[in-house]
């Protein structure tokens, strides 16, 4: 059999530039350029330049791959996010009770020892008025106040909150493409895939284009995006549409600007319900990212853009606004033959809990460490790719699913539709049923298949107000003392967090000085 030499990324993107990144930086660790990473990108296909939220695996995929945290921040004009924060999800706007809630990145405090907290939460025990994450983790408190996950002095990708990025998508991808070719040796070609050509087996033997001609490699990457030119294209690898569970299929964004440069800048996303779908709300360095992600199904393109403008007020006054169409589903088969599809040339899923480019990650890491010795192991590595990718897309599904069916909403056909059973996944419905009498354990999910730690779905699920009733096993939890010393110190500790982290806009400024500096003196010492 022949041995791996060559992988080529068509196609590039915060996609195709983060997984030939991630897989130059692994497979030529130990013996460079053993096997070259190569990347085709044409340069007619412009980049959208939408904001971008990010999952906290995204400091792990950047610290694998060397970036400097402040080389990415002011390259990408990026800043911080710690969770989500949910407003109009349980119920409408001026309806009684709470009009919102947050998702933490931060799991539940727990100290050594201690007892979980969630169980006594549920029986009362914490303080009156506290909600779930508010109960358990500083986090919410700290978001609130406009605080930054670290300070100045942390390092790289390091701090005492977790965190994510929101940045601009079209800018990252040119941070990686500088960060790919001078630092970890991706050769980049600049030209348009004209056809893709196969061989008698059904496997691409090249990518041909009118300015360089053709390309071949032992194995594609397709980071093509929507239209997957060559798994969805040349390969025919089917998709499976997940419409009838997640009914959002379109978008309308725009950016629009802060009313003012000195504007606090939230540390979270913000996602707010409408009639016919949410509006994420996302805080850049000189602007906010936005967009109303609806149902076409149950909204017209100008009422979308009517009810988003609206949302947006002066702000929106003479932007045009970008709309974009989509449909979650995934591809079952993401590997086939010699081909990887990598983004949403494989799949997509709606961006509520942004789950984009994680997903991307995932598979620049599945790729990097299912990689064959030699192609005649292809067949086995892609039976075990998908089958983590198919499970990964339907657990995601389930999560985002159970923010809409839970919701109390039904001021809208979008919303009551969103509540049929007929239309709940049956892993879900499962898990609901269950956690009407016990609170979600980590023992109902399988670790290596999930996006999210099981305290997201506590988060989401209390937040959105699910009823568990320990009442009948209370005897169950007899350190109920030690579980109100443990809320008490929590928001003692919030407090003090207070004076010790920055405001966001602050940190984020300070970081993106030093690296201006950086270079400054870097430019100085050059010239001698």
């Amino acid at each position: 059999m022949a041995r791996l030499r060559k992988i080529l990324i068509v196609g590039g993107g915060a996609a195709g530039w983060l997984v030939a990144c991630y897989l130059a930086k692994a497979v030529n660790a130990a013996a460079p350029d053993a096997i070259r990473v190569e990347l085709v990108e044409s340069p007619g296909i412009g980049l959208l330049g939408v904001g971008e939220a990010t999952f906290p695996s995204i400091r792990g995929t950047l610290s694998a791959i060397g970036l400097d945290e402040r080389r990415f921040l002011a390259g990408a004009t990026a800043t911080y996010k710690q969770g989500i924060h949910y407003r109009h999800w349980v119920r409408p706007p001026g309806a009684p009770g709470a009009d919102h809630f947050f998702h933490p990145f931060n799991a539940p405090s727990q100290r050594p020892g201690g007892p979980e907290l969630l169980p006594y939460w549920l029986l009362g025990e914490a303080p009156a008025g506290l909600s779930f994450a508010e109960a358990v983790s500083m986090q919410t408190l700290l978001v609130g106040h406009n605080r930054a996950p670290k300070r100045l002095r942390d390092p790289d990708y390091q701090g005492p909150l977790n965190h994510a990025y929101h940045f601009d998508a079209a800018l990252f991808a040119r941070v990686l493409a500088e960060h790919g070719e001078r630092t970890l040796g991706v050769r980049r070609h600049l030209a348009t895939i004209g056809r893709v050509e196969l061989d008698e087996g059904g496997a691409i033997a090249g990518v041909v284009t009118a300015e360089l001609g053709t390309f071949s490699a032992d194995l594609y990457v397709d980071c093509t995006g929507l239209r997957s030119l060559l798994s969805g294209g040349a390969m025919r690898s089917p998709f499976r549409s997940r419409r009838d569970v997640l009914f959002a299929d379109r978008a309308v964004a725009m950016q629009v600007p802060y009313p003012s440069p000195d504007a606090p800048i939230p540390s979270c996303t913000i996602a707010t319900a409408q009639e016919a779908g949410w509006i994420w709300d996302i805080g850049l360095q000189r602007r906010r990212g936005t967009g109303y992600v609806y149902s076409s199904r149950h909204t017209s393109q100008e009422r979308a853009e009517e009810v988003f403008r609206r949302y947006l007020g002066p702000a929106a006054e003479g932007v045009e606004p970008l709309h974009i169409r989509f449909e979650t589903g995934y591809r079952p088969q993401h590997w086939r033959r010699n081909c990887v599809a990598v983004g949403l040339a494989g799949g997509f899923v709606e961006p509520l809990e942004s789950t984009g480019i994680a997903l991307v990650e995932l598979g620049a890491y599945l790729l990097t460490h299912l990689l064959p010795g030699d192609t005649g192991d292809m067949e086995r590595a892609a039976r075990h790719y998908n089958e983590m990718m198919v499970a990964r897309y339907e657990r995601i599904i389930d999560f985002i699913k159970m923010h809409y069916c839970l919701s109390q909403r039904r001021d809208a056909p979008f919303w009551a539709d969103n509540a049929d059973p007929a239309g709940i996944p049956d892993a879900l419905r499962d898990k609901l049923a269950q956690w009407r009498h016990r609170p979600p354990h980590r023992l109902d999910f399988v670790g290596d298949l999930e996006m999210f730690l099981v305290s997201s779905w506590q988060y989401v699920l209390y937040g959105m107000e699910f009823r568990t009733d320990l009442e009948p096993m209370r005897s169950a939890y007899p350190r109920a003392e030690e579980a109100r010393r443990e809320f008490a110190m929590i928001q003692l500790a919030a407090r003090q967090a207070l004076g010790d982290l920055p405001g966001h806009r602050e940190l984020v400024e300070g970081l993106c000085r030093e690296h201006a500096q950086r270079g400054r003196d870097a430019a100085a010492a050059a010239a001698g």
